[in-house]
């Protein structure tokens, strides 16, 4: 891809995100502008390995991107698991800063190639404003759901739904990110340099897809071994006490349904890895 054509596919991104992040917009249009949006960065990205393969180009330079992750209602901790979780499905690595059980914002930094934090740069804002209205939408509704059982206070509500909230929001960046996995998965089969993205080769087209996986792999080591060379003494910060089975169900289901341009229903395709006791 040429540098006029990349420039030109990133603006017509960014457009459709500006569209899918203005409040005027329904749900669904909100989540098909955001589809459309990761499913061009996706084929960018497989697509721009081969080329470098065809063209004997050096590798995607390996960068870093600090993102700040909102702490509000004491919910950010979640938050960076799910972001987390994601930019690992690009193949990126990530750290966190100030990730304490506060209501204070905290950093995520993601180090993987400039393609991929690309993508993550301007697709993870509309993801996530997805995820928070979903999980704002849910658990309301399992509060609400729960009152009608018993008599419970007001506190025992307030503590229910911020259980809630969080398992839902770990969950959804978990679902989100098998799919986004599946879908580069079945895109390497498919995505040549001469197609773009029909899965119509000729040629060497073979050659150029298993060079295409080699590039890719490489850029994962390369990932891996920046990442440590930046953080060799990381210490592993301790997973969130409270859980909601209920919430990450509800969750899961919601982040393998959520609108993604990915082609990968729920009810079709890939693994799921949610546990008979979530």
């Amino acid at each position: 891809m040429t540098e006029a054509a990349r420039q030109k596919m990133v603006e017509r991104v960014r457009g459709l995100l500006r569209m899918a992040e203005d409040p005027a917009v329904t749900d669904a249009e909100s989540q098909a502008f955001t589809a459309k949006a990761a499913e061009l960065m996706t084929r960018h990205a497989i697509a721009e390995a081969e080329a470098r393969v065809e063209r004997g180009e050096e590798p995607d330079a390996i960068s870093r991107m600090d993102y700040t992750v909102s702490g509000v209602g004491g919910h950010g901790k979640a938050r960076v698991k799910a972001l987390a979780d994601i930019a690992a499905a690009y193949g990126c690595q990530s750290a966190v800063r100030g990730n304490s059980s506060e209501n204070t914002d905290r950093t995520i930094i993601l180090v993987g190639t400039t393609n991929a934090l690309e993508a993550l740069r301007m697709l993870m804002p509309s993801i996530s404003m997805q995820m928070e209205a979903s999980a704002r939408f849910m658990s309301s509704t399992h509060v609400s759901d729960i009152r009608e059982l018993r008599n419970y206070t007001r506190s025992e509500l307030e503590t229910e739904r911020k259980r809630y909230y969080r398992s839902f929001v770990r969950a959804y960046g978990q679902a989100v990110a098998e799919r986004i996995r599946e879908f580069r998965a079945r895109l390497q089969e498919t995505v040549s340099p001469e197609t773009g993205a029909g899965g119509v080769t000729d040629g060497d087209g073979e050659n150029s897809k298993r060079g295409a996986e080699l590039v890719l792999r490489d850029d994962l080591h390369r990932v891996n071994e920046e990442f440590h060379k930046q953080f060799p003494q990381l210490r592993k910060h301790r997973p969130e006490r409270t859980h909601s089975a209920a919430g990450y169900r509800a969750g899961y289901r919601r982040g393998r349904q959520a609108e993604l341009g990915l082609e990968t229903p729920v009810t079709s395709g890939g693994t799921s890895t949610l546990a008979e006791g979530e």
